[in-house]
Formats: C-alpha cells, sequence, structure tokens
C-alpha cells in the first residue's frame, strides 16, 4: 500500500511514520509534504498514492485549498486537531477523520475501513466507493426538528427552515414563513447535524439556509449583508468579516 504523508509538523509526521510502520511494515510511505503548494505540486506531478493521510492546517493554508488546484480520487484520512471541519471534509473523499493527538487503535481502524471498502470494488472504482462513504455519512445529517411555541411542540422539517438564530443562549428557528420557535440545541451542534450543501454559519449568532438568500450586499465595514426571500427579519443578517471567503467558496460550490 503507497500513502502520501500530509503534515506540517515534523513531530506529527515522525509519529504517523511510525503508527504505519507498526501497523504493516510493508507500508511505503511515498513521500511527506508540509504545504498547499508542495502538495499541488506534487500531486500534478506524481502518480497518486493509494491513501493519503492529510492534516487540515497547512503552512499556508487549508488542505481543501489542495482540491482546487489539483484533481484526485484517491482517499483521505484526515488527521486534525481541530473538531468543527468535519463536514467539510466529508463532502471530499475522506474516509475518516481523526483528532490528534492520533492513536494506533483510531489509525489501524481507519486503514482497515479503507481495506474493507477497497476489497468491494474494483481498483478502478474509487469514486464509486466513496460516494459509498458520503451516503453513509449523509445519513447522520438532520431532517427534522421538535420545535416549541410556549407549551406546544412542532415537526419542522429542515427544508422549510429560513435560519436558525442564537440569543441569549436561546436558539430559534425561523421558517420560511417567518415564524419563530425555539430549539433546544446549540448552533455549534447544529453546524455538525445540518447538511453543508444548504446550511451556512454566516457569523457567531446565524446558520441560515442558501435557498431563502435572494441577494449578497456590501455594506459598511467590509462587511456583507443577506437579503432573504420573503422573510423580514429583525437580526442582522450579515456575514463575519472573518466568514466572507469561506462563504464565497461554500456559494460557488454546489
Amino acid at each position: 500500500m503507497n500513502i502520501l504523508i500530509i503534515e506540517d509538523e515534523q513531530l506529527a509526521t515522525e509519529r504517523l511514520q511510525i503508527l504505519l510502520k507498526e501497523y504493516d511494515p510493508s507500508i511505503n510511505i511515498v513521500a511527506c509534504l508540509e504545504s498547499v503548494e508542495e502538495t499541488v505540486n506534487w500531486l500534478n506531478k506524481k502518480t497518486h498514492p493509494d491513501l493519503l493521510l492529510m492534516d487540515i492546517h497547512l503552512s499556508d493554508g487549508h488542505s481543501f485549498d489542495i482540491f482546487k488546484k489539483a484533481a484526485t480520487q484517491k482517499p483521505i484520512i484526515f488527521t486534525t486537531a481541530y473538531e468543527n471541519y468535519a463536514i467539510d471534509a466529508f463532502q471530499l473523499f475522506s474516509l475518516d477523520y481523526i483528532l490528534k493527538p492520533v492513536t494506533s487503535e483510531a489509525l489501524a481502524a481507519a486503514i482497515n475501513k479503507y481495506k474493507n471498502l477497497s476489497a468491494s470494488f474494483a481498483p478502478a472504482d474509487y469514486s464509486l466507493m466513496m460516494e459509498q462513504v458520503k451516503e453513509n455519512f449523509s445519513t447522520r445529517y438532520k431532517n427534522r426538528f421538535l420545535a416549541k411555541v410556549g407549551q406546544r411542540l412542532f415537526f419542522v422539517q429542515a427544508s422549510e427552515v429560513a435560519y436558525f438564530y442564537a440569543d441569549n443562549k436561546i436558539v430559534y428557528l425561523v421558517d420560511r414563513e417567518g415564524n419563530r420557535f425555539v430549539i433546544n440545541i446549540t448552533l455549534e451542534k447544529l453546524e455538525l447535524l445540518l447538511d453543508p450543501r444548504h446550511f451556512f454559519r454566516i457569523n457567531r449568532k446565524i446558520i441560515v439556509h442558501a435557498d431563502v438568500i435572494e441577494q449578497v450586499k456590501p455594506v459598511a465595514n467590509n462587511r456583507l449583508k443577506l437579503l432573504l426571500k420573503g422573510i423580514q427579519t429583525t437580526e442582522d443578517i450579515s456575514i463575519s468579516r472573518e466568514k466572507i471567503a469561506d462563504f464565497k467558496t461554500w456559494a460557488d460550490s454546489y
């Protein structure tokens, strides 16, 4: 098995090499790369390995930027210290998402998953294999919410949501008719449960559904404000400055 390591921390790279050799001494580590630019150049010139082990935060950006400049359909095991990129990772050819420090058990389980899946498909069927992984993962997306107004409870489908917002530790669901409901879930957990093809967290307090965005309007202080279809809002539906680049990427990705 040929594996490419993409990791900008020397100690983490050395640890992965040791763990891989402990798992299977016959594994061939084809290269250890440290940056987005270096990885793009390598992938555009070399034969791609069977599997990629990839950190998310690299010395010159996010590893997700690699796939905007280099095409590969080889499966990836992400290794990272951050929990909040799991959904983004599984939109790529991700087999697993391991939080650092990487343990021998977690790495072995991820590689075993690769072996089990690849045994079910012909070598040329990586894309089919990864579609199965994504399909299995997509079942984790939340499609229905139990919402409350006073003592009354309602079911609200994800497709009916306009946006979620937090205010004084209470999270509200606003549907496409402008109705407001209280839900018993945090925005942080919502980010993990919502389908990222449809929902984006535009700032610290608001997650919005793509289908209700009518217009993106520049406002003061280099911010962007969203105008929603048919909904009068009392909340400030603006994209925070640090989210603007990610929002533009998300808006153009699906």
